[in-house]
């Protein structure tokens, strides 16, 4: 039996960019959400909110449910942890005065804050590639849902 992990992630748009995460690893170079797990006796709100800072230096005003991830390491080489996973992707706006930013302390991979233009969102490797999901969700109030096996290749 695999313990699931919950996922909060940051969806953020501004000025028809989004905001990624540059990282490096064995991997090469990619890019994700602003995003990790929830802690104990945090909201799902609450992490993505605090994620968004830790990981891009932030305050976001964390809006609906943009889309729904579900990561099974099993069904993916364990690119990314050996932990299942269910992500939840937030829809979130900038607080006034707010500058994305790295942070004094990045996560280990982590070698850059980038806002990408929407319209070369599907162009840069997103892990995961999740690209259209979020271009979707950006443009309906649906909740769009995602499994690993549905996904291209990262």
């Amino acid at each position: 039996m695999y313990p699931i992990r919950n996922r909060a992630c940051a969806l953020i748009v501004e000025d028809e960019k989004i905001l990624l995460i540059e990282m490096m690893s064995e991997y090469g170079l990619h890019y994700n959400l602003p995003a990790g797990g929830v802690e104990a006796g945090e909201s799902i709100e609450e992490a993505v909110a605090r994620e968004a800072f830790e990981e891009a230096g932030v305050e976001v005003e964390v809006g609906p449910l943009a889309a729904l991830y579900q990561y099974m390491p099993h069904l993916s080489d364990n690119y990314a942890s050996k932990t299942p996973s269910i992500n939840f992707i937030f829809h979130c706006h900038l607080k006034e005065g707010s500058i994305a930013r790295m942070p004094a302390i990045p996560d280990e991979h982590q070698v850059g804050v980038r806002w990408v233009p929407l319209d070369e969102l599907t162009d840069v490797p997103l892990h995961p590639r999740i690209q259209q999901q979020l271009l979707d969700a950006l443009a309906s109030e649906q909740v769009s849902w995602t499994n690993e096996h549905d996904l291209p290749p990262f």
